[in-house]
C-alpha cells in the first residue's frame, strides 16, 4: 500500500474487496470452503460431478438431481467436428493456446449467447465443463498424429478424461486421484483467472468470452503455470540429496522456489495436503517413489524451513505437478488440467457477475508529464 497525496495505492489490488460472494471462502489461516462446505470433506467424500453441482446450483444435489446432472455432462462430451478442425489447425501451439482457441470456436457454435440468465449460463457451463476435457485430450492425440478417442458414457468425468488421453481403461486409483484433483481445483475465490472472467462478464461480454478470458489469464506462469515449473525443478534436482544445494543456489541468485507460498494463505494450502498424500501413494503404486522424495526433501531444506516461518509454505502446485507427471501426463498439459477443474468455479463467478450492475473499472494513478508541447513531425 502506497500513499500518494490523497490517493492510496494498493499494488496488485491486494486486500481489496470489490463485492460480496457466496461461492467460496479462502481463509489465510489455511481453510477453504465451497458454498460453506470444508474442502477436506469434499475431497474425502464428494466427486467432481457432485462438487460441480454444488458450485453451480449453490447446494448439494439429491441422488436424482445428481444423476440428471451427470447425464447432462455425459451427453455433452462429444466435441463438434468444426472445433476438432480448429484444434487440428493450431495443433503445434501450446496446449493452453489451443484450449483458448477451441473454447472460442465452441462459442461460435453456441446458441442463446445473449441469454445471461443463471439457468442458461449453468447450461452453458455444464456443456463446456465436459467439452474442455474432450478438447484437451483430443489435442494431445492430434499433435501425436493419432485420431481423438471417442468419449464413453459409462465412465466418470475423471475416468473418461484419462481414457480419452491414453486410449485405455484407467486404473481406478488413478481416476479417483484425478477426480480429487479436479475437486481441489474447482474453485478458489477471485484469483487472477477468475477476476479476468468477472471483468469480462461485467462488461456484458457473453459466457464464452468470459471463459476464454479466464483461460488466457490462467496460462501465465505466476498463476497456473507453477505446477509445470515444479516438475521442471524436480527433474533438475534429480536426487533428494541435491535438494539443499539446489535451493541454496537458487536463493543466492534471487530465484523463486516453485510450489511454495500463496498470495492469500499464510499457512499450508489445504488443497496440498490431499495431493501430497496422493502423490506419495501414486509413486509407490507406480514404483517411482523418487519424485515424491525429491519434492518432500525440498520442503525440509534449511532455507525452506526458514521461509516457512514467514508463511511461505507448500501450495497446491507443489504436489499436483508430481501427480500429473507420475500419471504420464506431459508437462505442458498441467495447466490445461487446472482449467478442467476450474470450469465450474469460473461459471459460478460469471453467473454471479452477470447479476451485478457495476462494471469492474479500477483506476491507475498517472505519474507522467502533463501539457507536453506538441512538435510537428517536420521539426522533430
Amino acid at each position: 500500500m502506497v500513499a500518494e497525496g490523497k490517493v492510496e495505492l494498493k499494488k496488485g489490488l491486494k486486500g481489496v474487496y470489490f463485492d460480496r460472494s457466496t461461492i467460496s471462502k479462502v481463509d489465510p489461516a489455511g481453510k477453504l470452503h465451497y458454498r460453506g462446505y470444508n474442502i477436506h470433506d469434499l475431497a474425502d467424500h464428494s466427486t467432481f460431478e457432485e462438487t460441480s453441482y454444488l458450485l453451480l446450483y449453490g447446494s448439494l444435489p439429491t441422488r436424482r438431481e445428481l444423476d440428471q446432472f451427470d447425464a447432462r455432462l455425459k451427453a455433452a462430451r462429444a466435441v463438434h467436428p468444426s472445433v476438432i478442425n480448429v484444434i487440428e489447425s493450431v495443433k503445434s501451439s501450446h496446449p493452453m493456446d489451443v484450449l483458448r482457441t477451441a473454447v472460442s470456436a465452441a462459442g461460435a457454435q453456441a446458441v442463446n449467447l445473449d441469454d445471461y440468465s443463471a439457468e442458461s449460463t449453468i447450461d452453458k457451463g455444464t456443456f463446456l465443463t465436459s467439452q474442455v476435457a474432450t478438447m484437451v485430450a483430443a489435442h494431445r492425440r492430434i499433435r501425436e498424429g493419432k485420431p481423438p478417442v471417442t468419449p464413453r458414457d459409462d465412465l466418470s468425468h475423471a475416468a473418461n478424461f484419462l481414457y480419452m488421453l491414453f486410449d485405455r481403461d484407467p486404473d481406478p486409483g488413478d481416476a479417483k486421484l484425478i477426480d480429487k484433483d479436479l475437486i481441489l481445483h474447482a474453485e478458489h475465490g477471485v484469483n487472477a483467472s477468475t477476476f479476468g472472467a468477472r471483468v469480462a462478464a461485467a462488461t456484458g461480454a457473453d459466457y464464452y468470452a468470459a471463459i476464454t478470458a479466464a483461460i488466457a489469464v490462467l496460462k501465465g506462469p505466476k498463476h497456473g503455470g507453477a505446477a509445470e515449473n515444479v516438475m521442471t525443478m524436480a527433474l533438475e534436482i534429480d536426487s533428494e540429496e541435491n535438494a539443499e544445494a539446489y535451493v541454496r543456489s537458487r536463493r543466492q541468485r534471487g530465484e523463486r522456489i516453485m510450489g511454495f507460498g500463496h498470495p492469500v494463505y499464510r499457512a499450508v494450502d489445504p488443497r496440498s495436503v490431499h495431493l501430497r498424500e496422493g502423490a506419495r501413494l501414486l509413486g509407490e503404486r507406480r514404483g517411482q517413489p523418487k519424485w515424491f522424495s525429491i519434492i518432500q526433501a525440498l520442503t525440509e531444506t534449511e532455507a525452506m524451513r526458514e521461509r516457512a516461518r514467514f508463511g511461505v509454505l507448500p501450495n497446491v502446485d507443489l504436489w499436483s505437478g508430481a501427480v500429473y507427471y507420475l500419471l504420464g501426463i506431459s508437462e505442458d498439459l498441467f495447466v490445461p488440467l487446472f482449467a478442467l477443474g476450474r470450469l465450474p468455479g469460473w461459471t459460478a463467478h460469471v453467473i454471479e457477475q452477470f447479476d451485478k450492475k457495476d462494471i469492474l473499472r479500477p483506476r491507475l494513478l498517472y505519474t507522467g508529464p502533463l501539457d507536453v508541447e506538441y512538435v510537428p513531425i517536420e521539426e522533430r
